[in-house]
């Protein structure tokens, strides 16, 4: 629900925007100011999302007003008024719209939306970053020319061959030198799932589960791979795959 106070020293006008405002969803007037110090004591008070501040008002104009604002936990700010001067004034206060006396519903609307994606769009930049993955996203692998990046997310399926890893991807194979547990170690467990001490699966791949005996378990991917389960890991696995 986004919060605003509507300025302005008419209240014929103040009476236009509040009823232009019953028909917006998802806002709500949380409080009404006649004049500039009104509007700083009401902004201070009420920590409005958008601020409705009229330009020309007695005692502190609407540009003063805004201006004085600390930036950082400023709302957003559409001007009104009746003069088209003052337009370049008000979007050096970096004012999210600017709309003329007798204010549209049309132009209205448009301004809360603008008012809306700014809001948005500044919470977003000071949201705390996301920690970074502590998994690789892509492993490099040595070729007689020098080293090819194969995306972790391309990979359906690791298999163990002696000191190696072979890495199959839809297009082809690649033979990478590392040692299961070490691979166990960078490889998110949400993207490829360790189902045997010699091999890792992406389970979104599997289109079958057989079933040999109480321990003994396959998986079958869409490329017709079939892989086999340790038993230590078939309930794990089995827990993954819903089943």
């Amino acid at each position: 629900m986004m919060r605003v106070l509507l300025v302005d020293d008419e209240p014929p006008a103040l009476e236009r925007l509040d009823a232009f405002f019953r028909n917006i969803p998802d806002v709500a007037v949380v409080g009404t100011a006649a004049n500039g110090i009104e509007a700083t004591a009401a902004i201070a008070a009420l920590s409005p999302d958008l601020v409705m501040l009229d330009i020309q008002m007695p005692e502190l104009s609407g540009l003063a007003v805004a201006a004085a604002l600390p930036f950082d936990r400023r709302p957003e700010i559409v001007f009104v008024t009746a003069f088209e001067h003052f337009a370049p004034d008000a979007f050096e206060v970096e004012a999210a719209d600017y709309l003329l006396k007798p204010v549209r519903f049309d132009r209205l609307r448009e301004a809360v939306q603008r008012a809306r994606r700014r809001q948005a769009g500044r919470a977003a930049e000071h949201a705390p970053a996301a920690a970074p993955s502590p998994y690789d996203d892509a492993l490099w692998v040595p070729t007689r020319t020098g080293q090819v990046r194969v995306p972790v997310d391309q990979i359906d399926r690791i298999e163990a061959a002696r000191d190696y890893a072979m890495l199959h991807t839809p297009l082809r194979s690649y033979l990478y030198r590392s040692t299961m547990s070490a691979l166990a170690e960078r490889i998110d467990p949400q993207q490829l799932t360790r189902v045997h001490r010699s091999a890792f699966v992406r389970l979104s791949k599997v289109t079958e589960v057989q079933r040999d005996g109480r321990w003994l378990m396959n998986l079958v991917l869409a490329d017709g791979a079939v892989v086999a389960v340790g038993p230590n890991y078939v309930r794990p696995v089995l827990d993954k795959l819903g089943r």
